[in-house]
């Protein structure tokens, strides 16, 4: 029998702070926190790790694995959420996983979607999925030159997806069962953890003195 392995799963590529415990073998959500605040993805994720974990009566020596979306997404919030899943990897001595934010909302859709959250700026981050397996993107565009292709509905921020005319599906961010359902592997050895930022930041280093 597989044993049973305790996953926390982190996410802050989007508005939504989430944190959340899913045991691999059968998929359940054993408890889960999600604060919607995009200013302050840094201080609601442990708070929202350690409540997760009393919700679930669990302790940090109890986890597994850590996975955490890697955007795309700004580049604050997902630099919170990525060293917080690499500090808990580091410090429990377990795996951690990275995995794309638009698929831990893509993978469990079925027929053709187009996923696509916010990316400021007046864009949008999006894929396109076929019965949960991404087939173009990511990338980051105007809506306007977005192709939905052979989409008939649209996931993820319901503000952005409403510019789109197709039906609007759940869920609106990465969720914990998502970014679990996202590794697309767990047999292969975890890859170094790599966000897609998809463009450069807005901070630029200032020019030497002449």
């Amino acid at each position: 029998m597989e044993p049973v392995v305790i996953v926390l799963a982190l996410d802050t590529s989007t508005p939504a702070v989430t944190a959340g415990l899913v045991r691999r073998d059968d998929m359940t959500v054993l408890a889960e926190r999600v604060t919607v605040d995009a200013r302050a993805h840094a201080e609601r994720l442990t708070p929202n790790v350690l409540a997760a974990l009393a919700d679930a009566g669990l302790a940090m020596v109890d986890l597994d694995a850590v996975v955490v979306g890697c955007g795309p997404g700004p580049f604050t919030g997902l630099r919170a959420g990525m060293a917080t899943a690499a500090a808990y990897a580091h410090a429990l001595g377990i795996p951690v996983r990275g995995v794309c934010s638009l698929d831990a909302i893509g993978v469990r859709t079925t027929g053709d979607t187009l996923v696509v959250t916010d990316a400021r700026r007046r864009e949008v981050y999006w894929a396109r999925y076929r019965d949960g397996v991404r087939t173009e993107g990511p990338a980051v565009d105007a809506p306007a030159g977005v192709d939905p292709g052979p989409a008939t509905a649209v996931a993820g921020s319901p503000e952005h997806a409403a510019l789109f005319d197709l039906p609007l599906r759940e869920p609106a961010h990465p969720t914990p069962a998502g970014l679990v359902a996202a590794v697309p592997d767990w047999s292969q050895r975890p890859q170094p953890l790599v966000a897609l930022y998809l463009r450069r930041p807005d901070a630029k280093p200032l020019q030497a003195p002449r």
